[in-house]
């Protein structure tokens, strides 16, 4: 197996790394380096322009869909794709819709018409449209397909009637896509529906939640007769099931936490470097060891997205690479703040932070990474049911 990239990968990656360095300023408030950004979704107003500025930017490079077949404007390269994402999460900027971009085009792409491609792909390029995801509700999250959020038939449309919540974006999104009921009396996996809905539909109220970081990230998304459009309809009638599985492997395949773990992992080297630290055995054990998995972390995700690309349906991979990815996060943050000690808790706006106090929200934010896109336990059962042959639990 070749592990080298191709002159031309290693060119673009160039190119991408100059326009990061060139584009993304330090103008953004929470633009620590190296940092993990606080989510965009949690931007304030200024920050959240200059965000969109940059998604058109991306969009006008045709870097937002390289993933796609070229008869929807891309270049059927998910390893080019990659490698866009690779350095804007290792060199900490915004700029990609995380849900529209890539995870829900994909989606629109494998299950939707033509007529649905040509409505809403071109926004989604062009870094103009912004999505957002609406599937776990307050008693269906892990368990999803006891959701209870209902859609009925009334002539050309379905009237929604529920609540979604931890929905990420929602409160900034144009469009999103949903998960409903629409047969009742079918057993809950069969009895789903998956609609793209706007957001600016009347009924439609969205309220904030703020995270651990302050943040108002995350979403209760309340739905009062609220009327799609058949056409909005994604995969057919009690389809929808399928539909959502489709779309989460690509969004456990699209959680890429290892640039952001290296470059956390290569800043705090140094800083070991600088002081007595260094001769610990301890911990240079642990930071080689992070490093290893680091690179473990890498060829997972590379073996996930050489089988999409491929057309080799996933079975266990995705479930591999975002559990992985997630929990070696987890396992980076809290070294970084063993390494650090009480410096490691300091908030950016003291003059003894170090790393302009990332390390504390960092170690706050991978908090919910073991969670998102399905939780470890969930993905430690896909591996077992699907990897290993083993039977459900």
């Amino acid at each position: 197996m070749n592990f080298r990239f191709s002159q031309k990968e290693e060119t673009f990656r160039a190119e991408v790394r100059e326009f990061i360095q060139k584009e993304f300023s330090s103008q953004l408030k929470w633009h620590y380096r190296p940092t993990l950004a606080p989510s965009i979704y949690g931007l304030d107003s200024d920050d959240q322009e200059f965000m969109k500025a940059m998604s058109r930017k991306l969009g006008d490079k045709t870097w937002l869909s390289l993933s796609w077949p070229e008869e929807y404007g891309g270049q059927s390269s998910l390893f080019l794709q990659n490698i866009v994402y690779e350095e804007i999460v290792y060199h900490i900027c915004p700029g990609i819709d995380p849900i529209g971009a890539t995870f829900f085009a994909p989606t629109l792409i494998k299950f939707g018409s033509e007529e649905q491609k040509k409505k809403h792909l071109p926004g989604i390029a062009q870094g103009k449209v912004c999505w957002c995801e609406l599937l776990s509700e307050p008693d269906s999250g892990s368990d999803l397909a006891s959701l209870k959020t209902q859609a009925t038939e009334d002539g050309d449309y379905y009237v929604i009637n529920g609540q979604k919540t931890w929905n990420s974006g929602a409160h900034q999104a144009d469009w999103g896509f949903i998960l409903v009921r629409t047969d009742p009396d079918l057993p809950p996996h069969k009895g789903l529906s998956y609609f793209m809905i706007d957001m600016k539909t009347p009924g439609i109220t969205v309220n904030p939640i703020k995270n651990m970081l302050g943040q108002n990230e995350f979403n209760d998304v309340f739905l009062d007769d609220v009327r799609v459009p058949k056409e909005n309809l994604l995969g057919g009638k009690n389809q929808g099931w399928y539909v959502t599985m489709a779309t989460l492997d690509f969004e456990r395949t699209t959680h890429i936490f290892y640039p952001t773990i290296r470059a956390y992992l290569e800043q705090l080297s140094e800083y070991i470097k600088q002081g007595e630290k260094h001769f610990d055995p301890i911990l240079r054990n642990r930071l080689s060891g992070l490093f290893i998995e680091c690179e473990m972390a890498r060829l997972f995700h590379y073996r996930a997205i050489w089988m999409i690309e491929k057309g080799i349906t996933l079975t266990h991979e995705a479930a591999v690479d975002k559990m992985f990815n997630s929990e070696l996060a987890q396992k980076a943050a809290e070294f970084g703040m063993h390494v650090l000690g009480n410096y490691g808790e300091l908030l950016p706006d003291s003059k003894y932070a170090l790393f302009s106090g990332w390390p504390s929200f960092y170690y706050l934010d991978t908090v919910s990474y073991s969670i998102m896109a399905g939780t470890s336990e969930i993905d430690r059962n896909i591996i077992a049911t699907r990897g290993l042959g083993l039977p459900s639990a």
